[in-house]
């Protein structure tokens, strides 16, 4: 038996007197109410209701049932509401900072005609994995080196004046005796990518290539880094072709990084949920907006044979 409907049509047919009326009132036909009625008497063992030819009344058993089936009606009306209004609640995203504008607005509007509302969240790397683990987000755009990722971002140098199109050599930056106490020239790393699997791997080319710790430097945050490099000392800064050309700066290849099993340089980025709740969205999100989502990045979307077998990896 379909205990709330038929709480319903009691409730409906008590208040207004009438089984015609109230199931109008119950939105149901008065056969239906009738039934659900009858059947929640066979239920209980009792009649709630005592009909004549004109009217319905309340029997005393019904007027001591009606107080919690008002209540059990009122709270299935609420969980309805609740449900539908969780349906449609924007999945709250925690994405890396400094997207372009328009770029994420096309990422939002396509996830809206997928019916996923989206509630971007920018926030740095480490607090991105911070929110998601919290579950003050219900998901999250992680970084993740690029063998674990389902978009990467390639990487390179933005300087105000390169020559050419070729790649530029760190180790061009390496100071000369005759420049004595005069800074070096330094590679300013933004905090999107002061993660291990880009700091560590600079840092060790800076090292094996005899430069001065100070040369390879965390900027608090992107247009920091980017005025160090526009003030034109020399200064390059980390960072995707798409950042380079919004800062009017020119992009180069690291030179040093374009051979060899690990060659270039890149972010990673994997999606991932806060609870196995929110993988369906995440997952439909991944899907059908793997292509703005990209944009959004500044990214390519990793081969979907292998997203396959990492969509569910935590990082």
């Amino acid at each position: 038996m379909d205990l709330l409907g038929a709480c319903r049509a009691f409730v409906h047919v008590s208040e207004h007197g009438s089984f015609t009326v109230g199931a109008a009132a119950a939105r149901m036909a008065q056969p239906v109410a009738s039934r659900r009625v009858a059947a929640l008497e066979r239920h209980f063992g009792e009649r709630l209701l005592s009909r004549s030819s004109r009217t319905v009344a309340l029997t005393p058993f019904g007027r001591d049932v009606l107080p919690l089936a008002r209540q059990l009606v009122r709270l299935g009306d609420r969980l309805e509401h609740e449900a539908e209004a969780a349906r449609h609640r924007p999945l709250r995203l925690a994405v890396p900072p400094d997207r372009p504008a328009g770029a994420l607005a096309r990422l939002i509007a396509a996830a809206q005609r997928h019916g996923i509302p989206l509630d971007p969240r920018p926030a740095g790397p480490a607090e991105r994995a911070e929110l998601v683990g919290s579950r003050e987000v219900r998901a999250a755009l992680l970084a993740v080196a690029p063998d674990a990722a389902a978009w990467t971002v390639p990487l390179g140098l933005a300087v105000t004046d390169a020559p050419g199109t070729g790649p530029i050599y760190l180790d061009t930056l390496r100071p000369a005796r005759a420049d004595g106490e005069r800074r070096a020239r330094r590679v300013w790393l933004q905090p999107e990518d002061d993660v291990p699997h880009i700091r560590d791997r600079l840092t060790r080319l800076r090292d094996a290539l005899g430069l001065r710790p100070a040369q390879l430097a965390v900027a608090p945050h992107l247009t920091a880094a980017a005025a160090e490099v526009l003030a034109g000392g020399g200064d390059a800064l980390i960072c995707a072709r798409g950042q380079a050309d919004a800062l009017g700066l020119r992009w180069r290849e690291i030179g040093e990084l374009r051979q060899g099993p690990h060659a270039g340089l890149a972010r990673g980025y994997a999606l991932v949920a806060a609870e196995e709740s929110d993988t369906d969205r995440t997952d439909r999100l991944r899907r059908e907006c793997g292509r703005p989502m990209a944009a959004c990045l500044d990214a390519k979307q990793t081969d979907e044979r292998n997203e396959k077998n990492k969509k569910n990896r935590t990082p």
